[in-house]
Formats: C-alpha cells, structure tokens, sequence
C-alpha cells in the first residue's frame, strides 16, 4: 500500500480515527487507502471505493461555477505532476446524491529517494456552514421547521423577508429573493411514485443546506418550491449566487430503478425595492422563475 510506504504502519490506526476525510492514489490515480472519516463524509465505503479510479464518478468534484474537476482541473492530478501542495473549496457528490461543501488539501507522496508515488487527498466539511446548521437544530423545536426538507418553513421564510426589510428601510441594507421549483416535478411523482418525489425534495433541501453561505437562509415554501434570501448583494451579484445553487443542484442526482436521474430547477432572482412589500418581492421572484419555465428551464431569470 502507497500510504504504509511513506509512513510509518502504526500511523494508519491515527489516520483512520482523524475527523477530516483522507484518500490515497497512485500515479495513475487509482484509490489505495480510504479512511473512516471518508466513509463518514461521502457516505462511500471504504470497500466501494478502493481499487476504482478517483475520476470514476465517485465523488465528481466540481468547483463553485459548476465546472467538473475530476479531469483537467483535477487539483490531485496536478499535484501528482508537478510535486505542489494545493488547497481548494469543492462540492463533491454524496452517496446519496446531493452536493456537499468541502475543503481539500492535495499533497504528493514520496518514496525514499524523493520520487513522486502517488498523492493524497484531505478533506472535511466546509466549517463556515456549521451556523446553519444550529440554526436548523434550533428551529426543530420550533413550529418553523419543515420535516421533509429539513428546511426551514414557509412561515419563517415570511418572518425573515419582514426582517429584511426593516434592515432595508431602516439600515439600507440590500437583500434579494431566489424563487426555485423543481424542474418536471410532477412527471417524477406520476412516473416514480411519491416516495421519489420526496428523495427529490430531500436531495435538493441537502445541496442548498450544505452550500449555503452562512448568513442567507433558504427555506421550503411549498411542494416543489423552495425560497432563498441572499443578503448584502445587488442584481449582479445575486445572478451569480442564484446560478451558483442551480449549476450545484443540476450536478446532483437520485437512483431510480437503479439508475441516476438528474434534477434540475428553475430560478427566479430579485432584489429588494423601495416600494417593495413582502407579497410583491415573492410576486416578482414567482413570475420570473415561470419566465425559466417558459425558455425550457434549469435556467435564471432576473429583472
């Protein structure tokens, strides 16, 4: 094994109890070693994993505008090539199929002479989530708690806008809207059965709670419909964050019938306006997600 000729074998029972996930290749990327924090994060066994290839569609990282990396941008590719430590934030794809935020460290892996053998790869969750989900913990107790997503629900959804907009009239403090639906929604519930409905729902409430930046909030608004509030952006910027959830949410997927099926959305995208009441700002957001459905959908629209 790569990992037992570049340290010391009593080291192995440490990294196999270490909180942060940790994988190593060889040259040619094939997985040798899978630890227990791996298992943990992924939801891969070591037993499923080890002996396959990193870029066997295993954990598919891709990167904040939805780029794949498993193959040119590959941060462990380059640092088997060129010997260089690197350090990113990727979203890579769960067991169970939604995306998760993660930090890596790539490092290269050397025999005794110094030549490159392979490399290593160490990852934990994104910490700087960790607040949304306290968040969450903190509202099961609550009536504000949908139980399907795990999201919070509509009715604290429609408290937040409320404060939202007393920090914009009062503070000037800029917010904005996503207004998301599942794409073909029925179609799944018609074709699948209502237990894939609710797998849809979960994968997709998974993907926005792990991505989520730590001071926006997304909720469940009802069926296949879902509404964030993005704080502190103009219409620009909340184009980009909007687009940023939408190219994650397509990068996820469910097994039906032992087959991946891909979800996507629709997006409608608004910033808060001085005339802007609580019921106009979602109004808009509607309207403009029907303008995504209308050009074929897994698309953003914003005025």
């Amino acid at each position: 094994m790569i990992l037992e000729s570049v340290i010391d074998i009593n080291c192995k029972d440490i990294l196999d109890n270490l909180p942060s996930g940790i994988y190593s290749t060889d040259l040619k990327r094939k997985i040798i070693y899978w630890n227990n924090a791996a298992e943990k994060i992924t939801g891969f066994r070591a037993e499923e994993v080890v002996g396959s290839y990193c870029f066997d569609n295993i954990l598919k990282h891709i990167d904040k505008e939805g780029r794949s990396l498993c193959k040119s941008l590959c941060p462990l590719a380059k640092t088997i090539k060129d010997g260089i430590p690197r350090k990113a934030e990727v979203f890579l794809h769960h067991k169970d199929g939604h995306r998760a935020s993660v930090n890596i460290h790539t490092i290269p892996l050397k025999d005794s002479n110094e030549n490159i053998i392979g490399a290593a790869e160490i990852f934990s969750d994104n910490s700087e989530f960790t607040s949304i989900e306290i968040k969450i913990k903190e509202l099961e107790k609550m009536a504000f708690f949908d139980k399907l997503s795990k999201l919070p629900n509509r009715g604290y959804i429609e408290s937040e806008i409320d404060l939202r907009f007393h920090e914009f009239k009062r503070f000037g403090q800029s917010f904005g809207v996503l207004f998301l639906d599942i794409d073909h929604f029925k179609h799944f519930n018609d074709t699948f059965g209502h237990d894939a409905g609710d797998l849809i729902l979960k994968t997709v409430a998974r993907t926005l709670r792990s991505s989520s930046r730590p001071f926006d909030i997304f909720g469940r608004w009802g069926g296949e419909e879902f509404v964030g509030i993005i704080k502190n952006v103009d219409r620009h910027t909340l184009a980009k964050i909007g687009n940023r959830y939408r190219k994650l949410i397509e990068n996820s997927s469910i097994a039906l019938d032992d087959k991946p099926v891909g979800i996507t959305v629709s997006i409608g995208a608004t910033v808060a306006k001085n005339d802007d009441s609580k019921s106009s700002i979602i109004k808009r957001a509607d309207l403009l997600m029907y303008e995504c459905k209308q050009k074929g959908r897994n698309c953003l629209a914003s005025d």
